[in-house]
């Protein structure tokens, strides 16, 4: 997977150099009156993208980071109840083992089709 997105990076970064090579013209962009900016087509077209991408992937970044916290926190709870319940477990006296007549006295009988009163 890391050499697939190496692939679409590189890719990415020579499709920006072609267009900025094609386009390297200035553009004027009127911030407001009486303020107007000179500048390069591809530095224009980079500086909107950032400002476009960069306050979703913090905020992306920031919600992975809260769901791990949220994992480790549950992931340690759960580590935490199964060793205690091992302890728990380790302390309780073990039950007396049951013999074969009182193992075989406890299971149903199988059903012949007779009444109950006929199963030996």
């Amino acid at each position: 997977m890391q050499i697939v997105r190496t692939i679409v990076w590189v890719v990415l970064v020579i499709a920006l150099i072609i267009f900025a090579i094609n386009n390297w013209r200035p553009v004027e962009v009127k911030v407001w009156e009486g303020f107007v900016l000179e500048t390069k087509l591809p530095a224009l077209l980079i500086l909107s993208f950032l400002i476009g991408l960069v306050p979703m992937w913090l905020l992306h970044r920031g919600k992975v980071w809260r769901l791990n916290r949220r994992i480790g926190i549950l992931e340690s709870a759960a580590r935490n109840a199964a060793a205690s319940l091992a302890q728990a477990e380790a302390e309780r006296p073990s039950a007396p083992e049951a013999s074969e007549d009182t193992a075989a006295a406890a299971l149903p009988a199988a059903d012949t089709g007779k009444p109950a009163s006929e199963n030996p």
